[in-house]
Formats: structure tokens, sequence, C-alpha cells
């Protein structure tokens, strides 16, 4: 197992593409309340052939970013931008806190978000609020219980133990917390 040195420090940034980067600027800059810090506007050799594309980069508060690349041309955009699955299953999660939380949940309810396009679990150990973003991306604004220490010391005491017990077929929920 990797010692905590050499593990990566932090998220730097993850990836995807977008079908309209206004709309997502708008969408992360002026709703969820990240603010972007650069566009890249960028031409390259890439996988045999010059693509042409911008880069745009939002803020987290841990220094990482969501990036969003959109290409100039059409046959570019449909090669490397396949259509995300609506599945609350492949998603992005981030933490905030409970203010946070709420605030987001506001400007998503004043823009018109709902279900499907918005929801909540509350997984006992955590509350989550789902959106799905303008490129068709599930992002997720988690919010940890308040004992989210005694919660974690406690999972990864026992995390191979419960993983090897429900591989096994016993999918009985651990789940206490809710």
């Amino acid at each position: 197992m990797a010692t905590k040195a050499s593990l990566p420090s932090r998220l730097h940034h993850t990836a995807y593409v977008s079908r309209d980067l206004e709309a997502t600027r708008k969408f992360y800059e002026e709703i969820i309340g990240l603010p972007l810090l650069a566009t890249w506007c960028e031409k390259d050799m890439l996988f045999g052939a010059e693509r042409t594309y911008a880069h745009c980069f939002f803020g987290l508060g841990d220094g990482g970013a969501l990036a969003f690349f959109q290409f100039a041309d059409q046959g570019d955009q449909e090669q490397f931008g396949p259509k995300m699955p609506f599945t609350p299953f492949h998603h992005i999660a981030l933490n905030v806190d409970a203010e946070t939380q709420k605030g987001i949940e506001k400007r998503l309810k004043d823009a018109g978000y709902q279900e499907p396009q918005s929801f909540v679990l509350e997984h006992g150990y955590c509350r989550s609020v789902y959106v799905t973003d303008p490129n068709g991306m599930i992002v997720e604004f988690t919010h940890d219980h308040p004992d989210v220490v005694k919660i974690n010391r406690d999972a990864l005491g026992k995390a191979h133990a419960e993983l090897k017990r429900w591989l096994a077929g016993d999918h009985t929920s651990n789940n206490t917390y809710r």
C-alpha cells in the first residue's frame, strides 16, 4: 500500500468535453459559484491531426479544478465528446459545507432545476445534492455527517472485510447511519 507521502496531494483537475462552453460557464460560475480561473485557447497535433480547442478551468477551494474542452471542429467534438450517460452512478462528487450546499440548492431551485435534473439523497454518513450540468454530467455536492472523522475511521478499519463479504454474496446493508 502507498504511504501518505507517495500519494497524490490533491486532485489537480478533471477534464470533460463540453457541447457549449458558455452554458457550462454560466452553470458552474453563476449557479454553482465556481470561479472561471483560466481559458486556454489552443491548437495542437493530437492523435494524427491538428486540433483546435478551448479549455476552461473552474476553481475548487483546495486549488483543484473542473476543466472542460470545446473543439472548434464538429468532427473533433463528436470524436472526443461522447454523450454522458444519465445515471447517478457516473458522477463527480465535491465536498461542501452545509452553508455552501444550501446556497447551491437555492440557486438551482431559482434557476428552475428540479427532479430528475436535480435531487437530494440522505446517505446518513453524508447528505448529497445531485445535479446534471449542461453537458449531461452529474455533479454531486456532498456535506459530511458531523461525526465524519469517527465514521471514516470505523469504515477504514473494516473496508477490506466488508468488500470481501459483499463479493462473497452477502449483500446485507452495513449503513447504520440512515
